[in-house]
């Protein structure tokens, strides 16, 4: 256990530090707050014993920054100024374990000292026992629990504490974003920023200023000074997403500013500093990338310290069912649906398709999906125009639908035989091979209707389009089959 005695009066620092040590304690000493500070926050600290009264920052302010950080051991506080009030505020409002007046009593000490390390070590083990769990199948958003899961797991859990650069790789959609944020949420950097750089989205001639900002008046249109993503990361972490995306010259800059984490804005002159820890990304093989000249060979081996490759979905099928029950619960906190579970007909037609566009694609069919039950279980019906949405246009892409068909039926179906007392299964859409594109849609459109108990607006919304575009689809309906009602039906509002 190592313990920290934070006093000004060197003597008294001193004499701490060695009765300490006789018992056993490995000890650092600072002799103000500020100095505090800085080594907690550069080393492991079980126990901190403080003086109240400091110069510079005192025992108060001390325990304010540590809070405020998520770092605060198990604290002792002790000051030549004591009163009740004090140790009343230090220890409940400030998170002190006790407090002690000087001069010390010795006895009191050692045993304040035994229950602070008791409790610091109890915390270490509760948190150790989080980081297990967590690493066990989902890892903040990122769910599998499949082999090749199970071993990007333990590569974020060793990297995770250090402060090594990280390259990700993986193809588009992999979730390459979600172990950036796993492996920041698991440092020693987790209470302070997570900034995300896409550099394939910014324009070559804004990427630098994008990345270190600039200072009012450094080129036409920069009319305030702009902080850039390596300074407002800034004790945290910088992700950089398809680094080989980012232009040669700009990788020059970059690989001049991982040498000493310095800095210039664009338009000054000033040296800046800034403590971030670098992870980036790639789509590309970066062998290849090299190779063909989209990747500086120096900057490569500057951010790669340590490689994480993501595996495609299709080699982990198996994750499925564990990532579409993720995905359904936050789906429901987002759009306000009560979908309870996904059926195995539903996981099957899932499992039979290639996913090219891995687990981004997955999301667009289940979020889709969702939107099309509103409640209840999702089927393979569920999916009927996600999986033509999904699957158009990309050949030798299977229809989701294409192996659990729905029951067929010869004619679609009027609103006014939705409406028929007989029941009808929701999860059924009477559509067939060689229906036309606007009697499938009239299909989709009645059936949402009916499933929304005629509810106009809430049909509107569970199909993305506008109430106005709904009306006037039913009343084409309407007028088509001669239905009376299709003018009233317009101009209702209903």
């Amino acid at each position: 256990m190592r313990v920290l005695v934070a006093d000004d009066e060197l003597e008294h620092r001193k004499y701490l530090a060695e009765l300490i040590e006789s018992w056993s304690y490995e000890v650092s000493e600072a002799a103000d707050g500020r100095e505090a500070l800085e080594i907690v926050s550069g080393s492991v600290i079980d126990v901190v014993l403080t003086d109240l009264m400091m110069p510079r920052m005192d025992g108060s302010e001390l325990l304010r920054h540590l809070g405020a950080e998520g770092s605060l051991p198990p604290t002792i506080v002790m000051t030549a100024f004591g009163s009740l009030e004090k140790a009343l505020e230090t220890i409940h409002d400030l998170g002190a374990l006790w407090f002690l007046e000087k001069p010390i009593d010795v006895g009191a000490l050692r045993i304040l000292l035994t229950r602070a390390s008791a409790q610091s070590k109890l915390a270490a083990e509760v948190r150790e026992l989080r980081r297990e769990l967590a690493f066990r199948g989902v890892l903040g958003d990122l769910v599998g629990g499949s082999p090749v899961m199970a071993h990007v797991f333990d590569l974020i859990r060793q990297v995770a504490p250090t402060s090594a650069s990280v390259l990700i790789t993986g193809e588009s959609g992999t979730g390459k974003e979600l172990v950036a944020r796993a492996i920041h949420e698991n440092s020693r950097r987790s209470t302070g920023p997570f900034i995300a750089l896409n550099c394939a989205a910014v324009p070559e001639t804004l990427i630098e200023s994008e990345l270190f900002g600039h200072e009012k008046g450094a080129f036409t249109g920069a009319v305030d000074r702009r902080i850039g993503a390596i300074e407002s990361a800034k004790g945290g972490t910088l992700f950089l997403d398809e680094l080989g995306e980012m232009p040669m010259p700009m990788q020059a800059k970059l690989l001049r500013f991982l040498e000493d984490f310095q800095f210039r804005r664009l338009g000054s002159r000033q040296e800046l500093k800034a403590d971030v820890r670098i992870l980036a990304a790639t789509n590309r093989d970066p062998l290849k990338a090299i190779q063909d000249g989209k990747l500086r060979e120096d900057l490569f081996y500057r951010v790669n310290v340590f490689e994480i490759n993501l595996p495609p979905l299709r080699d982990r099928k198996e994750d499925i069912p564990a990532i579409v029950d993720s995905m359904i619960r936050n789906l429901n906190r987002r759009h306000e649906t009560r979908v309870t579970h996904a059926t195995p007909e539903f996981l099957a037609m899932l499992h039979e398709r290639t996913w090219e566009g891995n687990v981004r694609e997955l999301r667009n069919v289940v979020e889709r999906a969702v939107i099309l039950a509103g409640e209840g279980a999702l089927r393979p019906a569920s999916a009927w125009s996600a999986g033509a949405g999904a699957s158009a246009g990309r050949q030798g892409a299977p229809a989701l639908a294409s192996t659990h068909s729905p029951v067929v039926v010869p004619e679609p179906p009027s609103v006014a035989s939705m409406n028929a007392s007989e029941p009808r299964d929701p999860d059924i859409l009477p559509v067939k091979v060689g229906m036309t594109i606007g009697d499938a849609e009239r299909v989709l459109i009645e059936a949402t209707l009916a499933h929304a108990g005629m509810n106009k607006t809430r049909a509107a919304s569970i199909l993305d389009i506008s109430t106005k575009t709904l009306h006037a689809k039913l009343r084409q309906y309407r007028l088509e089959s001669g239905e009376p009602g299709g003018d009233e039906e317009m101009s209702s509002g209903v």
